[in-house]
């Protein structure tokens, strides 16, 4: 099926180390400038039957992500999910995830969430360290942080997911670790780590244009997050994402299944059949182009067979238990040997990956050089 990616790209203030499609609004958003946005998207929504036909309207995954959506309460997004259910046939076990921050969510507004069907949180808390926080940038503290996980829980959200850095300006292995205990002791079903990327155009660049810790602190950081996770019951199912046994987030999984996906608001990206599609960046043309009733979705690539081939053999390898050959050989009508003459094997012999019960798979060692080995497939 489906899955729906819709972005929200407001924020109280933007993060020292964020190049993601934002605009800082203040504590006291401009709410004109908001339901003006939810108005276009809405229409952007109207646009679904035009662009994806009859039959391909079956969702079963939602994810707001942002920004911060949770700028926003459950009154402003009704009339989108409104829409929503009108335009597309939601499953009933549809996973519909929400991006918040711990310093904008409130009981009430958890309460108009869980209203409207949201049913999964993931919580950007980054760390459970005030001096790491402040670093970073961010609006919230480790008090607020563990407030808003209670209040989760007290609404009824069962599936969390808590996002956490490495790599953080002043962070060492051992303050990771406690923000890892902490993070494992939260009852949280799923943890996403992230080390800490540097992008231009981005405060962080002009102060840490080579990194914000030595290598060695942020490989031994790396390898603390498996370590820690894993005892405490947490499956790593993907590079970065680790999941209590039946909450591996069905959405992020569309994206390295290679699976179809629709992105709605500014700045999303699409993929369909073959082709990806971007959504205009530019807030005035946004609206301009959605008050004139057209599409804000420009074609950018039409992936060719070997392309195809190329991005699922990637993408399929950042998941732990790899790929099926059976899959691409249903998928493809061809062999992964014959498209990739010698690649498996090298890496094989290499112990980088491994062939077994019809699947391949990155190794430990691979996982820990996997763009080494994704270059091979180019």
């Amino acid at each position: 099926m489906l899955g729906l990616y819709i972005h929200i790209p407001f924020c109280v203030k933007k993060c020292d180390y964020c190049d993601f499609l934002s605009f800082p609004c203040g504590a006291r958003p401009q709410t004109e400038k908001i339901q003006t946005y939810l108005q276009d998207l809405c229409k952007e929504l109207s646009q679904a039957p035009d662009i994806l036909g009859k039959t391909e309207r079956e969702v079963d995954t939602i994810f707001f992500g942002g920004g911060t959506p949770s700028i926003l309460t459950g009154e402003d997004l009704e009339p989108v999910f409104e829409r929503i259910h009108q335009y597309f046939q939601v499953s009933s076990q549809a996973e519909i995830s929400m991006e918040m921050n711990p310093g904008t969510i409130t009981l009430e507004k958890l309460k108009g969430y869980k209203k409207l069907g949201i049913n999964r949180v993931s919580l950007g808390v980054q760390s459970f360290q005030d001096e790491e926080l402040r670093a970073l940038g961010r609006i919230h503290t480790k008090e607020q942080a563990l407030r808003g996980i209670d209040q989760i829980k007290e609404v009824g959200f069962s599936n969390l997911n808590l996002d956490l850095m490495s790599g953080i300006p002043g962070q060492t292995v051992s303050s990771f670790y406690e923000t890892l205990q902490t993070a494992t002791n939260s009852g949280a079903t799923h943890i996403s780590c992230y080390s800490l990327i540097i992008e231009e155009n981005t405060p962080f660049y002009e102060k840490y244009p080579t990194g914000a810790v030595d290598e060695e602190t942020d490989r031994g950081m790396y390898r603390q997050a498996k370590e820690v996770l894993e005892d405490h019951g947490y499956l790593r199912y993907e590079i970065s994402n680790y999941a209590k046994e039946g909450f591996a987030c069905q959405h992020n999984l569309k994206y390295w299944d290679l699976s179809p996906y629709l992105g709605l608001g500014l700045g999303a990206s699409s993929k369909l059949g073959n082709k990806r599609y971007q959504n205009v960046s530019d807030p005035e043309k946004y609206h301009q182009i959605l008050s004139a009733f057209h599409s804000p979705m420009t074609l950018t690539e039409e992936l060719s067979p070997s392309d195809e081939k190329t991005e699922f053999m990637i993408l399929g390898l950042r998941k732990i238990q790899g790929i099926s050959s059976e899959e691409y050989n249903e998928r493809f009508h061809s062999d992964i040997e014959n498209d990739f003459p010698g690649v498996v094997e090298k890496n094989r012999k290499l112990h980088l990956l491994k062939k077994e019960s019809g699947r391949i798979y990155l190794t430990e060692k691979g996982l820990d050089v996997s763009n080494r080995v994704f270059l091979d497939f180019f």
